[in-house]
């Protein structure tokens, strides 16, 4: 009798501790990014990570523009995940050589040493993707672009995905529809998709992704300005594929609404950028954001954090990569 209430009483007590336990396990799964995650953890890892990005971005202004990309090329595939910054390896093949990547995606080297400098303040503690996200806002806000306040706790993917990168990130090439339905796939809408195209306010484009644009007799580019891009853009594929040019003339290097001002003149670099004011129903957001530019800012940052939301692995999920262009061995 007593061996049985014994049993009895162990047998709850484990039922009791699964319970607890699957609860546990489910509140780490659905646990939420916040802008406090790191405050007892690593509490310098901000400050670390702005000091890394403030010294590259001083050696090489574009890497602003690079830094800002390179989140959301990472965000777009599997989520906000680090996936982007993977190697090649036995057990992952990189999305780094997809054509939307490939000589084009850069900032590696400056996310290593992000990194590393954390690494040194608090050993395995701060995810790659939350690097990511933090390089992105600390980059806008050093070329006078908006600042916000960045959500923390990503995890780290331990999988690349280079058919989903292919697919899921947009092209030079798109057009106005395509480009709104696959921002809509990740929870943006069409003005979150025009605010975020606002970051060609700074960096470069390669000869390859706007040959085909300054060489054809269309009616939606500018003259004058065709004729001033083709001079460093010869109109023979292959030659001068990597010779660049400046996304916005009239202030490549500070984060302000010009682009938008570009493409109200038919001066969009790229078909994908101009698309945005043909005629379509991005029109009314382009002018808009082009005689007020704390909208577009603000509207920029707001987009940035959502952006930044997508799919984020949490809790138990993923892992905190020691090095980010690898899987802890």
């Amino acid at each position: 009798m007593v061996t049985v209430f014994r049993n009895s009483l162990s047998r709850q007590a484990n039922r009791v501790a699964a319970v607890v336990m699957l609860l546990l396990l489910s509140s780490a799964c659905q646990a939420k990014l916040s802008s406090t995650f790191y405050e007892k953890t690593c509490p310098n890892a901000l400050s670390t990570i702005r000091k890394v990005i403030g010294k590259a971005i001083a050696r090489e202004r574009r890497m602003a523009a690079s830094l800002v990309r390179l989140h959301f090329h990472d965000c777009f595939v599997q989520g906000c995940d680090a996936s982007i910054l993977l190697d090649n390896s036995p057990s992952v093949t990189s999305e780094k050589f997809v054509p939307q990547n490939n000589n084009s995606v850069r900032g590696f080297e400056v996310i290593d040493q992000a990194k590393s400098a954390v690494e040194k303040v608090c050993p395995g503690v701060v995810s790659c993707a939350d690097i990511l996200a933090v390089a992105a806002r600390d980059a806008s806000e050093y070329v006078d672009g908006p600042s916000w306040t960045v959500k923390l706790g990503r995890r780290d993917s331990t999988t690349a995905s280079p058919s989903l990168a292919s697919r899921d990130l947009p092209s030079f090439t798109d057009s106005l529809e395509s480009l709104i339905s696959l921002f809509r796939t990740k929870g943006l809408t069409a003005r979150d998709m025009v605010a975020l195209s606002g970051s060609h306010t700074i960096g470069r484009a390669r000869c390859l992704t706007f040959r085909e644009r300054i060489y054809s007799s269309g009616s939606n580019i500018d003259a004058r300005f065709a004729s001033k891009r083709r001079c460093r853009c010869p109109a023979t594929p292959g030659d001068g594929d990597s010779n660049l040019a400046s996304l916005d003339l009239v202030t490549p290097n500070s984060f302000d609404n010009n682009y938008f001002k570009n493409l109200l003149q038919k001066k969009g670099l790229l078909q994908s950028d101009q698309v945005l004011f043909s005629g379509g129903s991005t029109d009314d957001i382009v002018s808009e954001y082009s005689r007020n530019p704390c909208t577009f800012k603000s509207d920029f940052a707001t987009a940035m954090i959502k952006m930044g939301n997508i799919q984020p692995l949490t809790g138990s999920a993923g892992i905190i990569r020691k090095i980010c262009r690898r899987v802890n061995n």
